[in-house]
């Protein structure tokens, strides 16, 4: 198995390749600077916003199947980044390039902002899609291509609807981190008030559903998540019970946006039953693992 990742450098792409690598795959990594080829890893350099670049390294590279994560990922700005369309546009001529150079399996990386949330738990088959971002949009819209090139081609394919997740190396503005800096630096955690159940991951973990989408021969949409309900309030509270710090803790100081649903949880069953697939790291697990990373970070800086 040849192997092209997108996003190899990225908060789970990186796991992916270290994963694939290990599996003795030969993989192939695109990246827009400059890297150091590694022991299984072979770097490419490319801007897969250059249509043209795209062109030519898939054409060189000849991959058997191709795992794609590049996407604007940018905290805050992703939902509406206009760049959005462009990413389309690119992974367009990645599936066609993909496709004409005789690839076999092609997974790709989709949001569960495609889903229409006012449903609760949200099913690949039995829920609608109704994104209200332009982010989701481009992401449905992507899926639906891909779909519909598969059947007419022939080509293996899925796409990995990612929900929450979480661990180190996170942008520092989401949930878990943020909570961790302010409590390490003693001052107060502000919250929203909590009561949001939402499906969280580790970051480890859903490379490895990924890695396993993309070794299985399962096709179509597949939820990467947990399938566990957890309150926002527990994991912040995980989090400061952990550092001894539950008296800085202050939910309610922030705002929920009206356009946030009150649940949102996953149907992981293709994940399991199809894939195989079944979580390493438990969320305690998971979050101590985050504040020992932020903790050897913020010591490595002194």
């Amino acid at each position: 198995m040849k192997v092209l990742v997108t996003g190899g450098r990225g908060f789970i792409g990186q796991h992916c390749v270290s994963q694939l690598s290990a599996k003795g795959y030969e993989v192939h990594v695109v990246s827009s600077s400059p890297q150091v080829n590694t022991f299984g890893v072979q770097w490419h350099q490319s801007n897969l916003l250059d249509l043209t670049q795209t062109r030519n390294l898939v054409r060189a590279v000849k991959p058997s199947h191709l795992l794609h994560f590049a996407w604007n990922t940018e905290h805050g700005n992703y939902w509406t980044a206009s760049d959005n369309l462009s990413w389309v546009q690119a992974s367009l001529v990645l599936m066609q390039e993909f496709t004409e150079t005789g690839g076999v399996r092609f997974v790709s990386a989709g949001t569960c902002a495609e889903y229409d949330w006012t449903f609760d738990v949200c099913n690949e088959t039995a829920t609608p899609c109704r994104p209200t971002t332009l982010y989701g949009t481009a992401k449905y819209s992507t899926q639906l291509i891909l779909n519909s090139l598969s059947s007419l081609n022939g080509l293996s394919s899925a796409w990995g609807r990612i929900f929450f997740l979480y661990g180190p190396g996170e942008n520092s503005s989401r949930i878990v981190p943020s909570v961790i800096h302010a409590l390490l630096r003693g001052e107060t955690a502000h919250c929203i008030n909590g009561e949001q159940l939402r499906d969280f991951l580790y970051v480890e973990d859903v490379a490895t559903a990924f890695v396993a989408l993309l070794e299985s021969e399962t096709k179509g949409v597949v939820n990467i998540a947990s399938g566990v309900a957890v309150e926002l309030k527990d994991i912040v509270y995980t989090i400061a019970e952990h550092l001894g710090r539950q008296d800085l803790v202050q939910l309610g100081t922030i705002p929920s946006s009206i356009t946030n649903p009150r649940k949102l949880i996953a149907d992981v069953r293709r994940l399991k039953d199809e894939v195989g697939f079944e979580p390493s790291f438990k969320l305690k697990q998971g979050i101590d693992l985050s504040i020992n990373s932020i903790k050897n970070l913020i010591e490595s800086r002194k």
